[in-house]
């Protein structure tokens, strides 16, 4: 390890049998073969990344492997969620079977959650199911998408509706990374931070008011304690509902209904990126939240007047730059009636009953919701 790299720190996700590591800390990117070597069924591994990581990282990765006698081959793919849809899926498959690996042969994931969600689908299906690594090179992916097994693909119906739960055997989190990472992904990211203390957690919330400003302008203590304390916050969710079937793992959507209806429309393209949409849509789910009576609405105004102030764009009008649509209130509800968490054709909300008091719900009064997106395509 580099003189100047900072101690690694270590969460657990304790899963019966799955359980794995979250290594986080910097210049890990040139510890990963050591870190990953006596987790290999063999000394094989493949890495999947894409064109814009890979010029960044591959090299330091691939040496990484080579010092620990690991043989490591790899695949790129392009960035962007286009890399998410079947076509790009199918040539993924047959890029990896050109390689010809066999069932102790592990994927390495290095990039954000696209190439996460790709490469852990990719691991659940080939050669019916390998192992994977995953190596998080964003925010959002380091406290989030990287943990907790959810793999998939989007289709023409909504986001993440084709995969598989397949836990990963160790995520490594080199916060060094983030230092090449756009201002817009660490903003984009910091949405998923802030998520958790809204869910149940509000002494985190008010950290994250205190010291938000100063992690998204680059402060390395303000990144490495909001990524540690996100990671052991959605280690402890996981390992008490893998499979989201308690709905305590659901509360890990608060914002998605909204955001990923919000994705849709937007043609899962440029325009937003998925934690932008998370950003807006927990602000929505807070000013339904208060819209219904549920929670005050000066906890609504706060969750709003805080994620704008970081420069995250949680007013519809802001979405898109110079390429702002006119939004149609039917479609947004019609892209929620998509989302996979809907049950028999009722919309599954996650809402609150005030900062860090977030709860399931599949009894949302629909009129109150046509009115809320209308005043929201409005403000």
């Amino acid at each position: 390890m580099s003189a100047r790299a900072s101690p690694a720190r270590t969460v657990r996700v304790d899963l019966a049998g799955r359980a794995y590591d979250i290594v986080i800390g910097s210049r890990l990117i040139d510890r990963v073969g050591e870190l990953a070597a006596p987790l290999l069924a063999a000394p094989r591994v493949i890495v999947v990344s894409d064109d814009v990581v890979a010029p960044l990282y591959g090299a330091r990765l691939a040496a990484s492997f080579k010092e620990a006698g690991i043989e490591a081959g790899n695949v790129t793919v392009p960035a962007g969620e286009s890399s998410k849809e079947f076509a790009a899926f199918g040539r993924l498959m047959n890029d990896l079977l050109d390689r010809r690996p066999d069932r102790k042969t592990t994927l390495v994931a290095l990039g954000g959650g696209v190439v996460g969600d790709l490469t852990g689908f990719a691991a659940a299906v080939l050669l019916r199911g390998v192992d994977f690594i995953q190596v998080p090179t964003t925010l959002l992916a380091q406290v989030d998408s990287s943990v907790g097994g959810k793999t998939g693909i989007n289709t023409r119906h909504g986001k993440n509706l084709v995969g598989a739960f397949h836990q990963p055997r160790l995520v490594i989190a080199d916060t060094d990374v983030l230092d090449t990472l756009p201002h817009r992904e660490l903003l984009a990211g910091y949405a998923e931070v802030a998520k958790y203390g809204l869910i149940d957690d509000a002494a985190f919330w008010d950290w994250c008011e205190a010291h938000g400003a100063a992690l998204v302008a680059g402060d390395p203590a303000a990144r490495a304690c909001a990524i540690e304390h996100s990671c052991r916050a959605k280690a402890r969710i996981v390992a008490a509902d893998e499979r989201e079937t308690a709905d305590l793992r659901a509360l890990l959507n608060l914002g998605h209904t909204f955001g990923h209806a919000l994705e849709a429309e937007t043609g899962f393209g440029p325009d937003l990126l998925h934690g932008e949409a998370v950003g807006a849509g927990m602000a929505l789910a807070f000013d339904l939240s208060a819209k219904l009576g549920l929670c005050p609405a000066f906890d609504a105004e706060r969750v709003r007047r805080h994620l704008s102030a970081v420069g995250l764009p949680v007013r519809l009008r802001t979405i898109g730059g110079d390429n702002r649509r006119r939004w149609d209130t039917a479609r947004l509800i019609d892209h929620m009636r998509g989302d996979k968490k809907a049950e028999a054709g009722r919309l599954t909300f996650v809402l609150a009953r005030g900062i860090g008091k977030a709860f399931v719900t599949r009894e949302v009064d629909m009129a109150a919701l046509r009115d809320l997106v209308d005043a929201a395509i409005a403000a």
